[in-house]
């Protein structure tokens, strides 16, 4: 057709009939359209008088009505069995049952659906649904038209389920021995097999033997293909309900002779039924009789249609588990060769040839090698089993890498599912996935993880990244609900600086409310197990802060929900010290949403309160709603108010101790405040820990370091002693220099003891106890402190001198200093000394003080402090 172009049209006579032709293809053919307006003798047959009952309507519109109506009468038979059972057996079934001699289609098939539906809903006993339902089902199950008939055997296989057997073996199994004959059409014989698949399984094996066999065996032999394929996917059910013994010298003898039919899909029925028996076979049957039978069929298959390929790759990983005992190692090879080989159906270039050389495949063809590798896919963890996961990357890791970069969409996704590896599918399983990786398939410790997976976190956050940034909320949602397992994969640090606070940004930024709720909750479970006091305080505050007091009211909302989730994963305690008082403050919120959500959330709010512990937040609560029923405006809010306090009241508040009435939610709740402090008590053990390592390591590099002077003083002290010995004429000058010396060192010491830095009393550990100083070697690992106060230069009054006296130049050192301090300044004889400490750095402060007294060796008669004596006259001894 050439294209009408009416700007340049030539309307001369060689160019006339060309434009005709033309228009006349595109002239619209008028069509006679039917007048929907009914004719008078139409709208009287379809009306229906209005004060009939329901009874009486179905019987007329059966009698006098059209097919629709009929059809709407047997669509209807279920809600009049329901109303009135009796009448619709008496008045409705039989008109039903005339009916359908001669209905179409589908009020055939609306029969036998309401039929099942009435069944299933018992509105009547087994015995009456056999007498007045069973014959109209028999009747039509051999219906011509394939579709009913099948749907009326549907119907007919599940009432023989609830038939008792005396039933079923008059009514269904008698009346079979002739619907099997040879001289019954072709539907009743296919009819046939389904039914004995069906009873075998519902009478004794003798039974079976004596009244079933006979027929099976016949019908395995029928002259049509058809009948010998669905009587051989049958003999599954019939060697089930039979017994191994029965099925050895029976059912195995038909199945091999059936898997060497003339026909294709007879011989394919045979394969899957094989597979399906596997576990009926001993290894003596499997060996000799099954296992050539497979390797036979799979030698054959690919020069078979492609249907039976399909067929294969469906069950090819039961059947080489099923086998597996029996396989020599070249059989074991050759079967994972055959499924490498079809793992890439379709893909593979042969010869080296392009596509452009190879014959183009069909349409069919091309979908059924897609079925192919997708059944490939689907049996790729039975093939992991097959091969030994030790095997994986030398057998299977390239196929499970084709499988996963598969052209086609299907094949990846089953691969997903087997796998969990695509988003959606990964989802669902992924606590499990990283409980496998991280414990690489073991039991292995908590110090172990994430050493051999490194880049874990960072595929966590990218999966966490393209689902927020996808279209697919729900996605992102179920993967954010999946995240809360991170605290029994990941360290409690990980989770908080790459985890928690993209939590709370969800929550702040996102537009979909699943999702914020989800990473709520998430939130909350990394909270419950976050590890460090410190984290969690700055958590609970940007929660509050962020949310609860944020001016999005939206946030506010959320605040709420977060809240919820507190109350389900916290203690009552915790929620009591953090969240109540919060909570309580959105009553004054200027949006009625908020109110209205904060009325709703008030009932488990007073529940984490206990007696007496939390009387006053249970009066805050109590005065926060007489505000809102004295000053809430808003009708929707007031509403709730009322039904909350009416609600409040009804509930009774838990007391300190455990109630009967309360045992089960007491004692659940105090597991959780025990696990609350076995946190805090195993973070500052982790504390203790890491200071005792940080304090040993100071302590060998002091022992290095005092070796090293004690080494140099040595020297010093041996040079010293030669020059005393030299020059003995100027003993006197050197007695003087050896004061003046002393007298140096006591006054450093005692600039020691009024260092700025300890002054204040209130800064000291330890305040009224006067311990002695205790030594870096005796006491290693330990803190070593000196303390003491004017007490401690009191002695007896009768104590003789020299006993009193300190042998050591440090305890003269500190009365010198005493008797400066005394003589300098009379108003601080009553005030105690400050404590002085010598402490390890352990987290700095502390470093002026170490430097200070590390060059002070200690000597046995530091510690030789004496206690003071009450009455007794303050004598200082020098």
């Amino acid at each position: 057709m050439r294209p009408i172009i009416f700007s340049k049209m030539d309307f001369s006579h060689s160019n006339l009939f060309g434009y005709i032709e033309d228009l006349q293809e595109l002239t619209i053919i008028e069509r006679p359209v039917r007048r929907s307006l009914k004719t008078p003798e139409e709208i009287e047959r379809l009306t229906v008088d209005e004060e009939l009952s329901d009874i009486e309507r179905a019987v007329f519109l059966l009698s006098s009505g059209q097919d629709i109506q009929g059809t709407s009468v047997v669509a209807n038979l279920p809600v009049l069995m329901r109303q009135n059972p009796a009448e619709t057996l008496r008045r409705v079934l039989p008109k039903i049952r005339e009916v359908l001699h001669v209905a179409g289609v589908e009020m055939q098939l609306t029969a036998a659906v309401s039929f099942l539906t009435v069944l299933q809903e018992e509105s009547v006993s087994i015995h009456t649904y056999s007498h007045s339902f069973l014959h109209i089902i028999l009747q039509n199950v051999e219906h011509r038209d394939a579709g009913v008939s099948n749907a009326w055997l549907e119907t007919l296989l599940a009432v023989i389920e609830a038939l008792p057997k005396e039933t079923v073996r008059h009514e269904i199994l008698n009346p079979l021995v002739s619907k099997a004959q040879l001289s019954q059409t072709l539907q009743s014989r296919l009819v046939s097999c389904k039914i004995m698949g069906k009873v075998a399984n519902k009478f004794e094996a003798h039974i079976v033997k004596r009244e079933v066999l006979p027929l099976v065996k016949s019908l395995c032999q029928d002259v049509e293909y058809e009948v010998r394929t669905c009587m051989c996917r049958q003999l599954e059910h019939v060697a089930r309900g039979i017994g191994t013994e029965l099925t050895k010298t029976v059912v195995l003898p038909e199945l091999v002779e059936l898997a060497r039919d003339e026909g294709s899909s007879v011989r394919l029925a045979a394969f899957e039924t094989l597979v399906n028996l596997l576990d009926m076979f001993d290894a003596d049957d499997r060996s000799q009789t099954v296992l050539p039978l497979v390797k036979s069929f799979c030698e054959k298959s690919f020069k078979a249609d492609e249907s039976i390929l399909v067929s294969l790759s469906f069950h090819l990983g039961k059947l080489c588990n099923g086998l597996y005992g029996i396989f020599t190692p070249e059989q074991h090879l050759r079967f994972l060769e055959f499924y490498k080989k079809l793992s890439t159906l379709g893909l593979q270039q042969e010869n080296g040839h392009n596509d452009n050389q190879l014959h183009l495949q069909t349409l069919e063809q091309e979908k059924k090698y897609i079925s192919v590798r997708k059944n490939c896919a689907y049996n790729f963890p039975a093939m992991i089993v097959f091969v030994d996961p030790k095997n994986f990357n030398l057998e299977l890791y390239s196929i499970f890498f084709c499988l996963c970069h598969d052209p086609e969409v299907p094949v990846r996704y089953t691969m997903a599912i087997s796998f969990f590896e695509v988003l959606d599918a990964l989802v669902g399983h992924l606590p499990e996935i990283l409980e496998l990786m991280t414990n690489g398939g073991e039991n292995s410790g908590s110090e172990s993880k994430l050493l051999s997976i490194p880049d874990l976190i960072p595929a966590l956050t990218t999966a966490e990244q393209r689902a927020a940034t996808s279209l697919k909320w729900r996605t992102h949602e179920k993967l954010l609900q999946k995240y809360a397992c991170l605290p029994h994969i990941i360290s409690s640090d990980q989770i908080y600086y790459r985890f928690l606070h993209r939590m709370l940004t969800i929550i702040l930024t996102n537009n979909v409310l699943p999702v914020q709720k989800a990473a709520a909750r998430t939130l909350c479970v990394y909270l419950r197990y976050n590890r460090k006091q410190e984290q969690r305080h700055e958590v609970i505050q940007k929660l509050i802060e962020q949310l609860g007091q944020g001016k999005s009211y939206w946030n506010r909302l959320r605040f709420l929900d977060t809240c919820e989730f507190i109350m389900e994963l916290f203690s009552k305690s915790f929620f009591c010290k953090y969240f109540f008082l919060p909570v309580l403050e959105l009553t004054h919120d200027p949006v009625a949403n908020v109110r209205m959500k904060l009325c709703c959330l008030l009932p488990k709010v007073k529940s984490t309160l206990k007696i007496p512990t939390d009387k006053h937040l249970l009066q805050q609560l109590e005065l926060c709603i007489r505000k809102l029923l004295c000053q809430e405006k808003d009708k929707d809010v007031l509403t709730i108010v009322k039904r909350t306090v009416l609600e409040l009241d009804r509930m009774e508040i838990s007391v300190d101790a455990f109630q009967k009435r309360f045992y089960e939610n007491d004692l659940l709740d105090q597991e959780k405040e025990t696990q609350e402090q076995l946190l805090l008590e195993m973070e500052q053990l982790e504390k203790e820990k890491q200071k005792n390592e940080g304090r040993s390591t100071n302590i060998n590099d002091k022992m290095l370091e005092k070796k090293r002077r004690d080494s140099k003083t040595s020297s010093v002290l041996a040079k010293s002693i030669n020059l005393s010995v030299s020059g003995s004429s100027s003993g006197t000058s050197v007695g003087k220099e050896e004061k003046k010396s002393k007298l140096v060192r006591s006054q450093s010491f005692s600039t020691q003891v009024l260092h700025p830095k300890y002054t204040n009393i209130d800064k000291c550990p330890n305040k009224s106890s006067a311990t002695a100083y205790t030594s870096s070697v005796s006491g290693m690992g330990k803190s070593c402190m000196l303390s003491f106060s004017d007490d401690s230069f009191r002695t007896h009054s009768s104590g003789n001198s020299g006993n009193a006296a300190f042998t050591s130049s440090s305890s003269r050192n500190l009365f010198n200093s005493a008797d400066q301090k005394n003589s300098g300044n009379k108003e601080s004889q009553s005030r105690k000394m400050s404590i002085i400490q010598l402490v390890p750095e352990w987290e700095g402060g502390m470093g002026q003080s170490e430097e200070k007294t590390e060059n002070q060796t200690p000597r046995s008669s530091d510690r030789k402090m004496r206690e003071p004596e009450t009455g007794g006259s303050n004598v200082l001894v020098r």
